[in-house]
């Protein structure tokens, strides 16, 4: 090629990693829900795990996350049970918030799974996969190079 040779003071280093846009929570999302998303996106963002065609779903995995705060607080502040008087004497009952709490909790960690918020399913999203069966058997086999 003809021309000038590159100089080295030309040349612009790269300043570290660029940060990965947080996109925005949804409009529809709670008030509680859109803290949960402005909290919890930016670290789901670095970790590749929030590409657009995911948003609805963490946007969901958000509002379950602000439902067993919400209903954590109502457990506080009203108990877990209440009484009732049946034909058998008094009666413990749970309190709609309790059974509300632990179907939020079962949606939260449901979803959570798929975006690696337990210990155990972040290592597993971050090994790669399950890797080649076959070509673990074979360096078995074969033994160590």
């Amino acid at each position: 090629m003809k021309g000038a040779k590159p100089q080295l003071g030309n040349v612009v280093p790269m300043k570290g990693d660029m940060p990965k846009p947080v996109p925005e929570p949804h409009d529809l999302m709670s008030d509680a829900g859109k803290d949960v998303w402005l909290r919890l996106a930016p670290a789901m963002v670095a970790k590749d795990r929030l590409a657009p065609h995911h948003e609805d779903m963490f946007a969901a995995y958000c509002e379950a996350v602000a439902d067993v705060i919400e209903l954590t607080s109502n457990i506080a502040v009203a108990g877990r049970t209440y009484t009732v008087k049946t034909r058998n004497g008094l009666q413990q009952k749970k309190t709609a918030d309790w059974q509300a709490r632990l179907d939020a909790l079962s949606v939260m960690r449901q979803m959570g799974a798929l975006f690696g918020m337990s210990p155990v399913d972040d290592n597993r999203l971050s090994n790669g996969g399950q890797g080649d069966l076959f070509d673990d058997i074979m360096r078995q086999l074969n033994g160590p190079d």
